[in-house]
């Protein structure tokens, strides 16, 4: 049951209590942002590929040594 008394707590407060559970949410999505990206491979932007694929970060086929012969046929 909902008391008749006088409420004790000021608008004031209530705003800033407010506004620290939403700095805490946005600081608590910053850190698991950054623990995602610590944890996933990068992506690249472009392609939405993931690098390593015999590519390089700019997007290009990574060319094999001048020594090594390499076959295009598949």
């Amino acid at each position: 049951m909902a008391s008749r008394g006088k409420k004790k707590t000021t608008m004031a407060k209530l705003n800033r209590e407010t506004k620290l559970r939403e700095r805490r949410q946005i600081k608590e999505a910053r850190k698991e942002a950054r623990e995602r990206a610590r944890l996933e491979p990068p992506v690249d932007e472009v392609a939405g590929e993931t690098l390593g694929d015999g590519q390089d970060e700019a997007g290009e086929e990574e060319l094999a040594p001048a020594g090594d012969v390499v076959s295009t046929e598949a």
